[in-house]
């Protein structure tokens, strides 16, 4: 099983599972079927459309973090945080139609609303892409530099072409008054 995070614009990166603890959600639209498992083409086919499906939600920005896995039984678990709560049933809701998902285990975070919070996005918004070494992650259609903030902690998620790009993404985030913490999950891009 692999973990696609959706800020992965450029490249498709896999990792290992993630577990999240919380309240799950699940949405049984065919609990009466007993399917085989999944080939690894089905797999393959409906990573692709998950991730197709939640690139395209209308409410989906540089604030919100998705990721999913897809079983071979056909359950898709949807993990992430996101500013929005319609944010979190509209990704239940874009998945659980595609051909071969017989469940959808949403374990989204909505995070906490915070007037403290949101100042601390924008600033840190505009202290990375407002960098020199980063404004042209600005200029892509989804800027692949995720900025989760709760509760004056930053995390950033999506990836990056370089090393230096992630260490300066870092300092930045850093630097903005208010941030308590910088956890920088960055992924940089395998030999451009």
């Amino acid at each position: 099983m692999h973990v696609y995070i959706l800020a992965l614009v450029l490249a498709l990166s896999s990792a290992g599972p993630q577990t999240n603890t919380g309240n799950a959600a699940v949405s049984n639209d065919s609990a009466s079927k007993q399917s085989a498992p999944l080939s690894q083409r089905g797999l393959e086919r409906i990573q692709k459309e998950v991730r197709h499906e939640l690139v395209l939600l209308p409410f989906y920005g540089v604030f919100d973090q998705l990721a999913y896995q897809v079983s071979p039984d056909g359950t898709v678990t949807l993990m992430g945080a996101v500013v929005r709560p319609v944010l979190k049933s509209d990704a239940e809701n874009a998945v659980k139609h595609i051909e071969g998902v017989d469940h959808v285990v949403n374990q989204i975070r909505v995070l906490p609303a915070s007037p403290m919070d949101d100042q601390i996005r924008r600033s840190v918004y505009r202290a990375i892409y407002g960098n020199d070494v980063l404004t042209r992650y600005a200029l892509q259609a989804v800027p692949p530099i995720h900025i989760i903030v709760e509760n004056g902690h930053v995390t950033l998620e999506g990836v990056v072409a370089r090393q230096m790009d992630k260490q300066v993404a870092e300092m930045q985030a850093n630097q903005v008054p208010g941030v308590f913490s910088v956890k920088n999950n960055l992924t940089v891009e395998e030999n451009k």
